[in-house]
């Protein structure tokens, strides 16, 4: 990757990994539906605006809606749910590391359903040690009964598994010929008319009282910079390094969530947590393979 790629990848691996240090802080306010469809809502629109400034329109079309209203539903209404619930009971950091399982779950999964990304043996051996990271994660905890700090981890598990159907789902845009930024703007539409109506069933959010500035603040910037920002660095960084140089940030994101988290919101790091992100990361390295290419010999590099 070039300079400017490797900058990007830094860039969107800080953005997402302050998602969850924005949420942590909204939730403590505001109910979960509430800061789900704020952060949707105003993600659209600002990515709206920013297509009206560019000349550029959403497509139309039944089946694109559909497929936009599937991404919402998969890529955003689902996981950010899941996640907001589970980081109410345990820290921004453990949230972020269990959510980079996500490629673990896409490796598996792209092996079920689809026909061309098989399992290597590479691939079976980093996700075996991936998982056995998320179960040094949760640790022992959950065989002694589903309290509410392993439901929250479950949670945020089920959250990855979402992104990860999302991103084989989201292949589809490439062939309908929809360009990278109507994807990321469609999506957030879409899921924002999928929340709204749920926050105002279940939150009844005019009669909650009026949240915080720092409730405010944490909204405002998990829309505009994990959200908006997040996607317009991700489609661009799909579309000039692919999506193997993209899955690097995985390896990031629970950095910058834990340095948020343990600087600006005191939270601990648990000697099992780091177990947890090292052996996930190994499994994460496992997968793309790169290290294991760069450790071994190519044939004539001895000659």
């Amino acid at each position: 990757m070039t300079v400017l790629e490797w900058a990007m990848l830094l860039a969107l691996a800080a953005v997402w990994g302050g998602s969850f240090f924005f949420n942590d802080i909204a939730v403590r306010e505001l109910p979960v539906f509430t800061v789900v469809v704020s952060r949707v809502t105003l993600a659209a629109v600002i990515l709206l605006t920013i297509m009206r400034l560019r000349g550029q329109r959403l497509p139309r079309g039944r089946r694109v809606w559909a497929a936009f209203f599937g991404m919402g539903l998969l890529n955003n209404a689902i996981p950010f749910s899941l996640i907001v619930w589970g980081q109410q009971h345990i820290a921004s950091g453990a949230a972020s590391i269990l959510n980079a399982s996500t490629p673990l779950f896409t490796v598996l999964l792209a092996h079920l359903l689809t026909r061309d990304e098989r399992m290597t043996p590479g691939k079976v051996v980093g996700v075996l040690i991936g998982f056995a990271g998320v179960a040094v994660m949760i640790g022992l905890d959950a065989l002694h009964g589903p309290g509410a700090g392993v439901a929250a981890q479950f949670l945020c598990l089920a959250g990855a598994i979402s992104y990860a159907v999302a991103g084989l789902y989201g292949r589809r845009f490439r062939a309908m010929g929809i360009g990278p930024m109507a994807t990321a703007t469609g999506q957030v539409v879409a899921s924002s008319v999928i929340m709204l109506p749920l926050a105002m069933v279940v939150d009844r959010p005019w009669t909650l009282p009026p949240p915080g500035p720092a409730a405010i603040g944490a909204l405002i910037g998990v829309a505009a910079i994990s959200t908006a920002i997040a996607y317009m660095l991700y489609f661009r960084i799909l579309a000039t390094a692919g999506a193997t140089n993209l899955l690097l940030v995985t390896f990031l994101i629970p950095v910058s969530a834990i340095l948020l988290g343990t600087l600006l919101l005191e939270e601990p790091l648990l000697p099992r947590q780091v177990a947890g992100m090292a052996l996930i990361g190994a499994g994460l390295a496992a997968i793309d393979g790169r290290l294991w290419k760069a450790a071994t010999p190519q044939k004539g590099t001895l000659e």
